[in-house]
């Protein structure tokens, strides 16, 4: 990607930014700001838990509006967009239950089956027709028809504003089928081969083939509960990044310990109720993926010792209260992951939209509010579908065929046929996904309808701080850019910042973005 130059009045401080190869000040020498091939400076990527896109926008930008609830209206100038209403799958569908309306009353659900082969089986070869015999959880007495049901913009209201204001994804993937740990481990390297469980030599499909198709524990974690765990091997965005000496961070809710045992090993015992009234501790450890990986752990949850961002004895790895820490200091790291503690992240069981939304737009709120707005672009990402109903088969980029775990095409067996050479179980893309864009330079009420995926993100993090590739296969090589997304042109309109109700989801404000 080239630089592009835009015309806007640049601050002094920024100039004097420039001049010294993105140094701010001598404490922080490259840290808060570096050369980057867009105006963009820092990225902030909120990523967030089990939602297929036709489970949030089935019917966008139409929604029911009953009394009592926040009334969702769209622009008359809302682009098309590929959903239930748009394909006629709305109340013409082949699966064994129609696709039905989840009330804001029913925000509270039970948990799909998002296995890898579970939704392999549920696509049919193309047929997307056994949604409810394969993904529907029958699990703790829940009603497999669940899963075919949605929720409009009287409930995820936030984020329907938020696709109005700013630019959103209706094609966008994840880079395999399954649950959350492959889901974030695509984010971070685009690549689930390397995997080891430990102890070696112990029965665990968590990891086949050497690849992680499931949710193993991350073996570099005091807050690892399962008897074996997983690890690693090869680099990660956060390796591309320290090479580079760019100020990065994953930042999660529930990651500072409450107490230490032994010889200190880490205790991450937080806990928070959601709206269901229900306790749920907050910290989740295969939802972290730096955690696999040696180079990037932080073992023993330790605290910051140097300016957030460095390399120290925190390793990168962080609680959500460190990003704010760093931020209201002026130390916005330059690539910031945010993970919500899990009463907040939207995994249906545990979590749900109104938390979520909750979260959602308190984060972005506030990040509207800091003087690097000018120069920041949120990401709003999701690490898997949960199984919930999608009506868009995915193209098939990485072929598998593991007699045991793959049978996307309809048979046992096949998801195509890996090259020679082609690491097995990496099936995808999988589910759609949504994939949300929030920044001064977002496309305004724009739908990017190029393909994408996990990975494009981490495409979008190599290109823009010019870190090179993963290698050894990693779907970065392959990703959709999201650049499509963005207008970078001097004559461009900066989108306005949108203010919003965390409660409700409805627009507070609406002030005009000045580039500084």
């Amino acid at each position: 990607m080239k630089t592009i130059l835009v015309s806007l009045s640049i601050s002094f401080a920024l100039i004097l930014s420039l001049a010294t190869g993105g140094a701010m000040n001598a404490s922080s020498a490259s840290l808060t700001s570096s050369r980057t091939t867009t105006p963009i400076k820092h990225l902030v990527v909120i990523f967030q838990e089990n939602i297929s896109f036709d489970h949030y926008f089935a019917t966008y930008p139409y929604a029911k509006n009953p009394d009592g609830q926040p009334r969702f209206s769209a622009s008359q100038n809302t682009p098309s967009i590929n959903n239930l209403n748009s394909s006629g799958l709305l109340t013409n569908n082949t699966n064994a239950y129609q696709p039905f309306r989840f009330d804001r009353s029913q925000a509270v659900t039970c948990d799909m089956d998002h296995d890898y082969l579970a939704e392999q089986k549920a696509y049919h070869g193309g047929l997307l027709d056994k949604f409810v015999e394969f993904t529907g959880s029958t699990d703790r007495g829940c009603n497999p028809k669940q899963v075919m049901g949605y929720y409009d913009g009287n409930t995820v209201t936030a984020l329907w504003n938020y696709a109005q204001h700013f630019s959103m994804s209706d094609n966008s993937y994840s880079s395999t089928f399954g649950p959350s740990t492959p889901g974030a481990i695509n984010l971070v390297s685009g690549q689930t081969h390397g995997a080891i469980i430990i102890p070696p030599n112990v029965a665990d499909d968590n990891v086949v083939n050497g690849t992680i198709i499931a949710d193993p524990d991350p073996k570099f974690d005091d807050c690892s509960k399962t008897p074996t765990a997983a690890m690693v091997q090869g680099k990660n965005i956060g390796d591309l990044l320290n090479a580079k000496n760019i100020a990065w961070g994953w930042f999660q809710g529930g990651f500072k310990p409450t107490s230490r045992i032994d010889d200190g090993k880490a205790i991450c015992d937080s806990k928070h109720k959601n709206i269901a009234n229900k306790n749920q501790t907050d910290y989740s450890a295969h939802h972290e993926p730096f955690q696999y990986y040696k180079s990037t752990a932080n073992t023993r949850h330790l605290p910051p010792k140097s300016i957030i961002g460095e390399t120290d004895q925190a390793n990168h790895q962080y609680d959500l209260s460190d990003f704010w820490n760093a931020t209201i200091t002026g130390n916005m790291p330059s690539v910031s992951f945010l993970k919500a503690s899990r009463y907040q992240d939207g995994h249906a069981g545990y979590s749900d939209p109104i938390d979520e939304q909750t979260f959602l737009v308190n984060t972005i709120n506030k990040l509207q509010d800091r003087p690097e707005w000018n120069s920041t672009a949120v990401i709003i990402a999701y690490d898997d579908s949960d199984g919930w109903y999608d009506h868009v088969m995915p193209p098939i980029v990485s072929q598998s065929n593991d007699p045991k775990h793959d049978a996307l095409l309809g048979s046992t067996g096949l998801c195509g046929h890996a090259p020679a050479g082609a690491y097995q179980d990496r099936c995808g893309y999988g589910p759609r996904l949504p994939l949300l864009v929030i920044s001064p330079y977002a496309k305004v009420n724009f739908i990017d309808h190029q393909i994408t995926d996990q990975t494009s993100i981490l495409r979008f993090i190599e290109d823009n701080w010019s870190l090179g590739r993963i290698g050894n296969q990693s779907f970065d090589e392959k990703a959709g850019l999201l650049t499509n997304m963005f207008d970078f042109t001097s004559k461009r309109h900066l989108a306005d910042k949108l203010l919003l109700d965390p409660s409700t989801g409805l627009n507070v404000a609406i002030t005009t973005t000045t580039a500084s």
